[in-house]
């Protein structure tokens, strides 16, 4: 066979060999595609968004961290104003002293302490070490404990949905749980044991709600 019949028979064969290699890759891609077109979409997650916790009692802006509330107020509930108590109830405040940080509910308030703005749920009234703190209203005592932001607090129930409570005292106290109390009974005494108020000094930090909903403690003392 000359070179030239040889090199002709070549080419006709490259023709076919590379028809053949086109067709393979053309049923490759084929097959690729119909495996992946059956296999599922991947789910939506619906697990929802982190909420931001309650921290002692304050809320604070971005807090990540929070302790739990033994008087079960979550900041909602009835209008304070739809539950009313006798014209002739026996109220008294905590201690006599300034009010060194006011109620800030509604707005955010500055925190000397943290150095930061967040919301306020009673007033910290100023007053020596030992000073006994004594109960607002008639009620039973619903809880003492210590917390790991508001220090030595006391928890008391009153008639109407009322619930008071007396932070930052000193770890001597004179009330258990369960026990009834009259106004003016003496409770606890005044200390510096609330660390998200240290920069106050010595004070009571004295709060209010009715029904889960925080009222302003000097309204209610009127």
């Amino acid at each position: 066979m000359s070179k030239k019949t040889f090199k002709e028979s070549m080419s006709g064969k490259g023709y076919y060999i590379a028809l053949v290699l086109c067709a393979i890759a053309i049923g490759i891609c084929g097959y690729m595609f119909f495996q992946n077109s059956n296999e599922p979409e991947p789910a939506l997650s619906n697990q929802p968004e982190a909420t931001v916790p309650v921290q002692g009692d304050h809320v604070a802006v971005g807090a990540t961290e929070g302790t739990t509330d033994p008087t079960g107020t979550t900041g909602e509930g009835t209008d304070p104003t739809e539950t009313t108590l006798p014209k002739d109830v026996k109220k008294v405040r905590p201690v006599d002293g300034q009010t060194i940080h006011g109620y800030a509910m509604d707005a955010l308030s500055y925190n000397q302490t943290t150095r930061d703005w967040r919301t306020h749920d009673g007033i910290d009234i100023a007053a020596k070490a030992g000073t006994p703190v004594l109960a607002a209203m008639d009620g039973t005592v619903y809880t003492v404990y210590t917390d790991g932001t508001m220090g030595t607090t006391v928890v008391l129930r009153h008639a109407g949905g009322y619930v008071t409570t007396y932070a930052s005292l000193s770890e001597e106290n004179t009330v258990k749980p369960g026990e009834t109390v009259t106004a003016g009974q003496t409770l606890g005494y005044v200390g510096a044991s609330a660390l998200l108020e240290s920069a106050l000094g010595e004070h009571v930090h004295f709060s209010v709600s009715c029904n889960g909903t925080p009222v302003d403690p000097e309204e209610f003392l009127g």
